[in-house]
């Protein structure tokens, strides 16, 4: 027969309403808590999550959405967020949107079918609205990465434009004056990456020459068409700026497969580090975003908002970024 939460009372010798508090999250004396953690390995105890849900009408249940998992950022982002959930014993329901508003609208309605606590969610429209459903539920939500017109909602991001303002001073920094950039024009980073870009170029007093600037979506292929056809221009530039990691892994293969070099025929600063870009050859500078950072931010919001109740005066967290060093830049 299943242990209970009584057998762990008179094995401990502990009140049911101290290990009640315990069981649900709640903060207990650091003796009390070590004796329960015993006698719970002791006793095989496992929480029946239905029956507690349905005493606190909270299921320990956090709803994920990142705009598409093929992504190694929603990797990377889904491990720190899980991992950061573990250990404030809550669990998970992950939703893949693809890319696609109309699946993200039905992700929401999904989540709030299976009675989760609160979303956090790496958007992929700009419009707010798929999200009106969640404030007629009383449900918390911490917006990642992005953020949408409105301020109604949490979001932990990193400031994009300043970022690359800061990073363009590696090739601004090495002369070079004819720079190309590869970014999205869908995806709200992107946006605010080519914005940071133009900014760059101006305080440099450089204007952006129209055929280096190539705006998408984005993917690997993108990113490796745009290189293609800037290498095949008879003035090409000299350096480009990638604005994510999809799109800096395509421009290295369209430079690796046209017989070019880099950092030798053209230069490449990139945006979103990951392990790959330190093994290939050359290793590429890329503005690194603090993933583990953000996520756990994220968690912080949602926990609060969920114990608090209040959706009330949402907070915008916006985080610095790193630049890693690479060989991928030639000074001219």
């Amino acid at each position: 027969m299943p242990a209970t939460i009584r057998d762990i009372k008179e094995q401990t010798g502990l009140s049911l309403a101290t290990i009640s508090k315990y069981l649900n999250g709640g903060n207990v004396l650091p003796e009390n808590k070590k004796k329960i953690e015993a006698s719970i390995k002791d006793l095989h105890y496992e929480v029946n999550e239905l029956a507690r849900g349905l005493v606190t009408s909270k299921t320990r249940t956090i709803g994920i959405m990142v705009h598409n998992i093929s992504s190694p950022f929603s990797g990377q982002i889904l491990h720190y967020l899980t991992e950061a959930l573990r250990e404030k014993q809550y669990g998970v329901l992950i939703c893949d949107s693809n890319n696609d508003e109309k699946l993200e609208r039905e992700n929401v309605k999904y989540l709030l079918g299976k009675k989760v606590d609160g979303i956090i969610v790496v958007p992929v429209t700009a419009d707010p609205t798929f999200l009106d459903a969640t404030f007629k539920k009383n449900v918390p939500v911490v917006l990642l990465d992005r953020t949408l017109s409105g301020g109604r909602f949490d979001c932990v991001k990193i400031d994009n434009r300043g970022a690359v303002v800061r990073a363009m001073q590696v090739l601004l920094n090495n002369r070079h004056t004819k720079i190309a950039i590869i970014a999205s024009k869908r995806e709200y980073t992107g946006r605010e990456r080519y914005t940071g870009f133009g900014e760059a170029m101006k305080r440099a007093g450089l204007t952006m020459h129209k055929p280096y600037v190539k705006l998408g979506v984005h993917s690997l292929a993108w990113g490796y068409e745009s290189m293609k056809e800037l290498l095949a221009m008879k003035d090409r530039p000299t350096a480009v700026f990638t604005d994510n990691y999809e799109i800096t892994l395509g421009a290295m293969m369209a430079i690796n497969e046209s017989g070019f070099k880099c950092p030798d025929d053209i230069s490449v600063l990139g945006f979103d580090d990951n392990v790959i870009f330190h093994l290939i050859d050359p290793p590429v500078y890329m503005v690194k975003q603090p993933l583990k950072e953000m996520s756990n931010k994220a968690v912080e919001l949602i926990l609060g908002r969920i114990e608090t109740g209040s959706l009330e005066m949402p907070m915008e967290i916006s985080l610095g970024t790193t630049l890693v060093e690479g060989e991928s830049v030639k000074k001219l």
